[in-house]
């Protein structure tokens, strides 16, 4: 019950890893506010979780959307304590056939969203003058540059520079700003970053998804569980003297 009485609210949080620390928030006793574009896929994940979780559609690409939502959760709530900063897109392409209209969907999401939602949490954390955490979903594909996916990698390292920045500016408040840059993380998402490379590489499906597992040093693909240990540390006072950091949780393909 390490978040007994904490509040938090989680983008991109109807599935997959959004969904697991979600989960795993209301298992140490925190109350949350599970946030995403899919209205009726998040309505059925917080009733999936019992009263504890509350659902709100939120669409990161739009201020007003950004506003409703936080204003909703907050309301639904009574204070924000934590945010995670979760929902995000992928694409891949040879630098030749990237498109300005997948670039700009990108940023939108991946960066200016993520940006965007800290803004509303921050406000809201200095006007309560509580102090409060944030959490970044960064990547290891933000630490350096991939041949095929250039534009996810851009967003990632934006995301590790924000996290920098924002901790700096924040921690004036008693707002602590983090990341966490997980490794390959199985699930939907690599099932779709899989076709991307069968498409671009000529690999039979599958194929990269083992190739990469085959690679990671502790022997396999991360799961959503994985991360969950470290979202639910930086929540905590244990970590309130961290900050601007950018943890990898990656199975060791990764050494910072």
């Amino acid at each position: 019950m390490r978040l007994h009485g904490k509040t938090a609210l989680i983008t991109g949080a109807a599935r997959g890893i959004g969904l697991e620390f979600a989960r795993a928030y209301i298992a140490e006793g925190a109350q949350v506010t599970l946030a995403d574009i899919n209205a009726e896929a998040v309505k059925a994940a917080a009733a999936s979780l019992g009263p504890q979780a509350h659902a709100v559609h939120l669409d990161v690409t739009r201020q007003d959307s950004i506003d409703a939502g936080f204003a909703e959760a907050i309301d639904r709530m009574g204070k924000l304590d934590i945010l995670i900063n979760n929902a995000a897109l992928f694409s891949a392409a040879p630098i030749a056939e990237i498109t300005r209209a997948d670039y700009e969907r990108l940023f939108a999401v991946n960066v200016s969203g993520t940006l965007f939602c800290l803004q509303a949490a921050a406000r809201h954390m200095i006007a309560r003058g509580a102090g409060g955490t944030i959490i970044n979903m960064a990547s290891q594909a933000g630490r350096r540059g991939e041949s095929l996916v250039a534009v996810y990698c851009a967003t990632k390292a934006a995301v590790i520079s924000l996290t920098q920045s924002a901790g700096l500016n924040l921690i004036a408040h008693g707002i602590t700003v983090n990341a966490i840059a997980p490794g390959v993380v199985d699930g939907e998402h690599w099932d779709g970053v899989d076709a991307y490379f069968a498409r671009y590489e000529g690999k039979a499906p599958g194929q990269k998804k083992r190739e990469v597992a085959a690679a990671v040093p502790f022997g396999r693909l991360g799961t959503a569980a994985d991360l969950t240990g470290m979202a639910i540390f930086l929540a905590t006072d244990e970590a309130k003297y961290i900050v601007s950091q950018c943890f990898g949780v990656d199975g060791g393909n990764w050494m910072a």
